[in-house]
């Protein structure tokens, strides 16, 4: 069976996978929301979702720490990377392994194709079209909700010493689209790059992701008195994991 990845790179499976190290995630957690729980053998320490996963999956290291001798034992048919948290050079060394399927996300569009694809390549392609069309729905409703609302210019927070914010080629800056924010900070040489204060105070609203860096409730305080802007701490799954998660989201971005 031969399938493309979303780098449109070609992957020869001469099977469904029926053993699968997932290296990302959202992804993880889509996984088990299509059924293939059990399919999965390999997670990273940060496949945070379902919580019991990590108790019962073997544990590969991180995204970007990959144990390739744990992932080698483990066998797998299949490895599920994505362009961004992964690595060229993790990709490189677990295809000495296994094929690499590798997601390329920028958009919900790109989310939506994703979760398609995956579908078809374990065979739960109802399942996975079933997920799109809930995604679809909730998102064009959210689109109703929102769509008298004042346009808002955003920075959305992902770091801090030194502050670094979501660019525009991310698929934040995306979900921050379907908000009706503008995201200020546009970097074509950096996804994720550092920020000064003194762009901040341009802005209408900070958002503070609660992912990677843990923002707490005295992060906005202490922005709110520099600033003297208005700064909201926000869920950072909600906003940056691609996949089933985008089923709820827009019920928790009708809360803001």
């Amino acid at each position: 069976m031969l399938v493309k990845d979303q780098l449109n790179r070609t992957l020869q499976l001469s099977e469904i996978p029926v053993r699968i190290v997932s290296l990302v995630p959202s992804q993880t957690e889509l996984l088990v929301d299509l059924g293939l729980e059990n399919k999965i053998v390999g997670v990273t320490k940060f496949c945070v979702h379902p919580k019991s996963l990590r108790k019962e999956k073997k544990i590969v290291g991180g995204t970007k720490d990959v144990h390739y001798d744990k992932i080698k034992t483990l066998r797998p048919d299949i490895i599920i990377c994505n362009k961004e948290e992964n690595t060229k050079e993790i990709v490189a060394a677990c295809e000495k392994i296994a094929p690499v399927w590798v997601s390329d996300i920028l958009t919900i569009e790109d989310s939506l194709d994703m979760i398609s694809s995956l579908g078809a390549i374990f065979n739960v392609a109802d399942k996975a079209s079933d997920l799109v069309a809930g995604i679809n729905s909730e998102k064009d409703k959210f689109s109703n909700f929102v769509q008298h609302r004042p346009i808002q210019k955003v920075a959305y927070l992902i770091w801090k010493n030194p502050y670094m914010a979501a660019s525009t080629n991310t698929f934040i800056n995306s979900i921050l689209q379907v908000n009706r924010y503008e995201n200020i900070i546009s970097d074509a040489d950096s996804r994720y790059p550092e920020v000064t204060v003194d762009l901040l105070k341009l802005v209408d609203l900070v958002l503070l992701s609660s992912e990677p860096y843990p923002f707490k409730r005295e992060d906005v305080i202490q922005l709110e008195e520099l600033l003297q802007k208005q700064v909201r701490l926000v869920d950072g799954e909600y906003f940056s994991w691609y996949g089933s998660r985008l089923r709820d989201a827009f019920m928790y971005f009708r809360t803001l």
